[in-house]
């Protein structure tokens, strides 16, 4: 199963961010071939405001066990996560998916 997950900063986390952000990047290298993509949101200075993931699991119950542990939610700098399911076609123009 694909999941896209948009995760949104608490107003002024930035620097708690910038903290936790190595735990977090240990996360997605644990989650190796899982990790279709993932990346920052920027706001219009530049500056991250935010996450989206697009992920690769066996079940939601694969994903729910990844967010329990994820240190941006446990260190509270996310403060809005939508999760929904997507179907990965292409990856970087080629064809991965149906």
């Amino acid at each position: 199963m694909q999941f896209i997950i948009k995760a949104y900063d608490g107003e002024g986390m930035l620097e708690k961010r910038m903290e936790v952000r190595p735990r977090h990047l240990e996360g997605m290298a644990r989650l190796g071939r899982h990790v279709v993509c993932a990346g920052g949101l920027l706001d219009g200075d530049g500056k991250m405001k935010g996450s989206v993931l697009i992920l690769d699991l066996d079940s939601r119950g694969d994903l729910d066990a990844y967010l329990k542990e994820e240190p941006y939610i446990t260190e509270h700098v996310w403060e809005k996560v939508e999760v929904e399911n997507i179907n990965v076609v292409l990856v970087n123009g080629e064809k991965v998916g149906k």
